[in-house]
């Protein structure tokens, strides 16, 4: 197979813009590892311009690049200066290049060319160098539809996913906000408050722990010895780490980043292992796990700190909740549990289609298989 360099089919966009706007500013910290895509920004830049990008651009995060965050633009907007904008020349199907950015193989050499150690940042000159499969556009097209297949039913997925967690967050506010449980109509009320509901402090209904340091058998891969995942703060596909051979919480939790970025929160329903800047409550019945889970979703807890903000264990500990009656609760946990079984047999559904994209991906680049 021939190939060419991607300057010879692609270029930097260098185009600037003053619409900066939540929906459509990408940074790299809205961007998603592993080529999950982008999420709604959660804060703009101060400076009044910013990098311009296009539908069919492709956006590339320049810092860190082995966490493979990797974007294809379906709308115009802004973008940091460590998003890296590749526009593709009429003579390229855009598509076809962003698979040909999304390899594996790509992402390694971006990562092998990098400069700095603590936080390596891509280079542009030796991106620009990289090889690109030279095939006609018609194959090149082919090759995007097999690959877009794949892609299409994760995003339908994840579509699904969206409309679950709105249903079970619906029904937390609608029996716990609005106070329209079943059978609420024939409960007694006093200042507002269901009278059987009683206020619990956190320490009082479940274990506080802290994240601890990273294990000693740390690795970035699923192996035989090494199959638990380790989490921290990250929000990036739900703070996941790496891997380590023991748990250190094995019952349903809810994690809370706890220092810097404080308040994520993600039900934990696996066996992990949590490290620094993350605080994880173990609720003493697993029933109550969902429950305090939307609980905290909806809660503002208060961070401590000048510099930096934090949650320690003795915050958590204070925070007191109005708790429902015990066959309340139970109701909840397995209406709720049903949406998250669901949502959990999806994401393993996606799961599987990215590894099937992957291994696909450059069996195709390479001619090994034909289309």
């Amino acid at each position: 197979m021939e190939y060419k360099r991607l300057s010879d089919c692609a270029a930097l966009g260098k185009d600037r813009t003053r619409d900066i706007n939540y929906e459509s500013y990408i940074s790299t910290e809205n961007m998603i590892k592993d080529k999950g895509g982008v999420t709604i920004a959660s804060s703009l830049p101060a400076y009044n311009t910013a990098s311009a990008y296009s539908p069919n651009d492709i956006l590339l995060s320049n810092i860190r690049p082995y966490f493979r965050k990797i974007w294809y633009a379906n709308k115009n907007g802004s973008c940091s200066n460590d998003v890296l904008v590749v526009r593709a020349n009429e003579d390229i199907d855009s598509k076809f290049l962003y698979y040909v950015l999304s390899d594996n193989n790509f992402f390694n050499y971006d990562t092998v060319t990098s400069k700095g150690t603590k936080m390596p940042r891509g280079t542009q000159t030796a991106i620009m160098k990289y090889l690109v499969p030279d095939i006609n556009v018609s194959k090149q097209r082919k090759i995007a539809n097999i690959l877009s297949t794949y892609d299409n039913l994760i995003e339908n997925n994840n579509k699904r996913i969206s409309l679950l967690e709105q249903m079970a967050e619906n029904l937390y506010k609608e029996w716990f906000v609005r106070f329209r449980f079943p059978g609420y109509e024939d409960v007694e009320f006093i200042d507002g408050i269901p009278k059987k509901w009683e206020i619990y402090r956190i320490d009082q209904l479940s274990k506080i722990k802290a994240g601890g340091d990273v294990p000693d058998d740390y690795t970035k891969e699923i192996t035989d010895e090494c199959s638990i995942p380790i989490y921290s703060n990250g929000i990036e596909n739900e703070g996941l780490y790496g891997y380590t051979s023991k748990a250190k919480i094995n019952k349903p939790s809810i994690s809370i980043s706890a220092r810097g970025t404080v308040g994520y929160t993600c039900l934990r329903r696996v066996s992990y292992t949590p490290i620094v800047r993350l605080i994880c409550i173990i609720p003493h019945e697993e029933k109550l796990a969902n429950w305090l889970f939307y609980y905290f979703k909806r809660a503002i807890v208060i961070a401590n700190g000048t510099s930096q903000q934090q949650i320690t264990i003795p915050m958590m500990s204070r925070e007191k909740v109005l708790l429902p009656t015990n066959d309340l609760i139970q109701k909840f946990y397995e209406y709720s549990t049903c949406y998250l079984d669901e949502i959990g047999s999806l994401k393993a559904q996606n799961s599987n289609l990215e590894k099937q994209r992957d291994m696909l991906l450059p069996r195709l680049m390479n001619g090994k298989l034909e289309v």
